[in-house]
Formats: structure tokens, sequence, C-alpha cells
């Protein structure tokens, strides 16, 4: 039991979620700023730091609709945990490959970009962990239905397979 009738695995998804979405809103304001820049000063704006923030908003978007509850339940949540996983280390590859190796010698902006890098990481990592903790709960959360019908209920803990008649 739990605290206020909430199960461990809520409160562990929730912390998880919380964590990632922080993170999130943090990538948003660390690229947001090079994209009020340039907006500012009426100059290019780069594909690459728009899909730093589409990537931080739907990883923030998600992270508040993954702390509804029944929402876990679904087959689709791994899935799509899955693929902002993808998304979060094409991020990281994308700026890493840029700032991983550049020596900032004082400029902020570069110094910015190199920790922002990291919190790509972080956020890939924390969506790794989330796709797997979600597929082990839909795993063992799901409902089984019979093997031949499909009608009858079987519970958490039963088998779909049929067995054997014994003499």
């Amino acid at each position: 039991m739990g605290i206020l009738g909430m199960t461990l695995s809520y409160l562990l998804f929730s912390i998880l979620h919380f964590c990632q979405f922080v993170l999130a809103i943090t990538v948003c304001g660390l690229y947001g700023v090079d994209l009020s820049r340039a907006r500012s000063q009426g100059k290019y704006i780069d594909g690459k730091w728009v899909y730093a923030e589409v990537v931080g908003g739907l990883g923030a978007l998600t992270a508040v609709l993954y702390l509804v509850p029944f929402i876990l339940r679904f087959a689709a949540v791994p899935i799509w945990s899955f693929i902002l996983f993808v998304l979060w280390i094409a991020l990281f590859g994308l700026f890493g490959s840029m700032y991983i190796h550049e020596d900032p010698e004082g400029n902020g902006d570069i110094q910015r970009m190199k920790n922002a890098v990291w919190v790509d990481l972080a956020n890939a990592l924390l969506w790794l962990i989330g796709f797997v903790g979600s597929a082990a709960y839909w795993w063992t959360h799901r409902e089984r239905h019979s093997r031949f019908t499909g009608r009858a209920n079987l519970g958490h803990s039963a088998s779909t397979r049929s067995t054997a008649w014994t003499a």
C-alpha cells in the first residue's frame, strides 16, 4: 500500500516524469535563448534549434500527460516513450557533434550549449528508463484473455497456454 492509496510504482513513475518535465523545460530554455536572439535580430533561424525546441516541447507535454495514473496502462505508452528516447538521442548526437569538443575560451554561449548537450543526454537516459519501466508495467498489468475465444478474462497471473489432459 502506498501513501494515500497510491502504489509505489505510480509514485516512482511520477518522480521520473517530473524529472523528465523539468529537464525538457530546461532544454527549451537553453535552446530558446538562441532562437529568441536570432528572431529579434532578424537573422536566419536554424532548423536544428527548432528541432531541439520541438523535442523539448513534446517531452514536456508527454511527461505531464504521463502523470495521469490510468494512461500508463495503454500499450502505446512504451512505444511513444521509445520514440521520444530516439528523438532525444538524435538531439544529443546532433548538438554533441557540434559542441562536445568545442573549447569555450570564456564564451558563455558555447559553454551554455555544451551544458545543453549533457542535459539532452540526461533526458535521453530518463526516457530510456521510462520506456523500460512502462513496458514492464504494461506487461505485468495487461488484461489477459483465453487463447481460442478471447472471452474469458484470465487475470494477471494466469497463463494463456492450454493445459494437456492427463489420464
